[in-house]
Parts: structure tokens; sequence; C-alpha cells
């Protein structure tokens, strides 16, 4: 189906529905969240100084986006194939899972177990989701590509149970998942439309729309939060469709362009878990060294904070884009130069902030 005013039409629509549905939900979730007692309460938690907040606010507002996003699929997308009907239906047990760990804290190994159950709905079977092949990284072997095979099915689900974890640990900011999430998934948006994917073009049209209208009341000061619910729902829809649109591509776009587009929470899951296991720690062991604490510790405020990293997201967003277009050696260079600017705006924000300590010292009698 090539790109059309009705297809942009159906897509517009989507997106404005979903958005209108989180929009509109989000005050009600959020009181139902203070009764069901899903409240994040920072001086309950072992090791409250990993809190950015110092107020209890309720979680569990990642329901709201996943009905706009659920309602609007079902409204634009029909009739379902099977793949859609197995990501729609994955995604409900990852909801109802955050729903109960947003209330009862659950433990780590069970949330694991049922996660990849959730990924296994959409890999197990003949119409299933997966990573079939990827791209050879070694431009000089004859191999383009590598084939999977039997491998397929295990290294989906490692894929879908990796990402629905990494959106979830750079939750640690007000506004911060939610809106990496609304970058990456607008920026899959346009690489649906180029690469004529109609299905996955309002599929997550609809998930951008669910998470912009929860972002205004995720912004710092944050009246809610998505919880579990929202973060890992997020991460595993996301996970599936960038199986569905871009995975099954036996070129270069297949191996690069999801590692631009969801850079930032894999660097970070990746880095976390290589930090803990050096100090001997689990890999699950929460702790304040993510991305978005070492921002706050250099002396960005929150709102900085986040700020820099939607811009991050932004350019390996663009950078996906750009790939998908014309190529990979345009792609590289725009990154260069994106990297070569933002090593300069922080070398100028240091030095500034070193100039304000020096002249505050002074000050002191």
């Amino acid at each position: 189906m090539p790109i059309s005013l009705e297809l942009i039409g159906r897509v517009a629509a989507a997106l404005g529905v979903a958005f209108l549905i989180a929009l509109i939900l989000t005050p009600v979730v959020r009181n139902l969240a203070v009764k069901v007692g899903a409240v994040d309460d920072p001086n309950k938690e072992a090791d409250p100084g990993r809190r950015m907040h110092t107020d209890s606010v309720p979680r569990m507002g990642g329901l709201a986006i996943f009905l706009g996003f659920l309602l609007s699929t079902l409204i634009f997308l029909t009739p379902l194939n099977g793949q859609m009907s197995r990501v729609l239906l994955g995604s409900v047990v990852i909801v109802v899972l955050g729903i109960f760990d947003d209330i009862y804290d659950l433990s780590a190994k069970f949330k694991l177990l049922v996660q990849i159950l959730a990924a296994l709905i959409v890999t197990v079977g003949t119409d299933g989701l997966a990573i079939e092949a990827l791209s050879n990284p070694n431009i000089f072997s004859p191999n383009p590509y590598w084939v999977l095979g039997w491998l397929s099915v295990p290294v989906t689900v490692v894929w879908i149970v990796g990402m629905t974890n990494a959106v979830n640990l750079i939750d640690g900011l007000d506004g911060l998942a939610c809106g990496v999430s609304s970058i990456s998934s607008l920026t899959l948006l346009v690489i649906a439309l180029l690469m004529r994917e109609p299905q996955v073009a309002i599929l997550v049209a609809a998930l951008a729309g669910g998470c912009l209208g929860f972002l205004p009341y995720n912004m710092n000061p944050a009246k809610v939060f998505m919880g579990d619910t929202g973060s890992t729902f997020l991460g595993y829809v996301l996970a599936c469709i960038s199986i569905q649109g871009l995975f099954k591509m036996y070129t270069l776009i297949s191996f690069v362009v999801p590692f631009l587009l969801f850079g930032l929470p894999i660097f970070d899951t990746c880095f976390a878990f290589i930090r803990r296991i050096a100090h001997g720690q689990s890999p699950m062991h929460a702790d304040r060294s993510h991305v978005h604490h070492r921002l706050i510790d250099m002396g960005f405020s929150q709102k900085q904070a986040v700020a820099v990293l939607y811009v991050i997201t932004a350019i390996l967003g663009l950078s996906a884009v750009v790939l998908t277009t014309s190529g990979a050696v345009k792609a590289m260079l725009l990154l260069f130069a994106f990297c070569a600017a933002g090593a300069v705006a922080l070398n100028i924000f240091n030095a500034n902030n070193h100039r304000k300590d020096q002249s505050g010292e002074e000050d002191k009698p």
C-alpha cells in the first residue's frame, strides 16, 4: 500500500484518538491508583536516595497510555491479522503484570517469567514474529547477512524481554521514559511510512498518541507516574513493532536502525548490567548510577537532564531516518557532527558550573 492521503489521514486519526483517550483517562487512572494503593512513596523505599522525588506520587498511569493505544488500534487497524492480535494479547499480559507490580511490588524473577511468556506469545507459531536474519556488521564478509534458523525464537525472546526492561530502567526522571518512547515512536512512524508499512505505521501512531496524551501529567513535577504498567508496556510494544517493521529486512538497516532508535535505553541497560556485575552485584540490583542520575550529579536540573536525553534520542532517531533514506555514510556523518556539537556543549556547561563554584567559594567569608 503506497503512501496516500488516505493512509496519512488514518495515521493522523489513530494518533489523535489515542492522544485524546490518554489525555482524558489519565486523571481517572490517577484516582484509581490512589484507591488501590498504587502509590510511589520514596520514604518507604529500601534506598530512598535513589528516588528523585520527595512526595508520594500515584503510579500505574501507564494504564491510560495502554487504553488509548488499544482503543485506537481496534478502531483503525481492523481486521487484525494474526501477528497484530498476538502483539495486543502479549501487551495485555504485560499491562496486567505491571498493574499488580505497581500495587504489590512483585519479585523480579516472577516478572521475568511472565515477560518471557508474553514474548513467546508473539514468537511461537507459524504466524509468529521472529528475527529470522541479521545483517552481517562485517562489511568485508562474503555473507551479507546471518540466517538465524532455530536461534530465531530465543534471539527474538531476548530482544523483546531486554527492550521491555530497558525502557523500564530509564524511567527514573519525570517525563523521561514517556518522552523518549514518544520520540522513538514518532521516528518509527516516519520510517514505517517511508518503507510502505501501513499496519506498522498505524500501530506506532496509536502508541505515540497514547504517550503524548499522558506526557503533560508526567512532566516535572509529575502528577502521576506511568509505573511498570507503562514502562514495560512501552518497551514490549516498541520491541515487537521493530521486529515487524525493521528486523525482517535483509539489509544494513535491519541491524543498525533498531539500535539507533533505542540507543539510549540499550546503552543505559548494558552499562548498568556491566557496572553491577563488575561490583559483584546482581544485574537486577537497583542503584543510582544510571545516565539520568549521572546528569543530575553533574549539575543538571531534572528538566535539563530530561531535555538532554530527549535531544540525544532525537539525534539518534534522525540518524536512523537518514540511514533509511540516504544511506550509511550520510547517517554516520550526521551522527558524528551531532556528537561533536554535544561534546562542545557539555564542555561549555561544565566550564560554566566550574566558574559558578569558584565564584561561590570566593564570596564565602
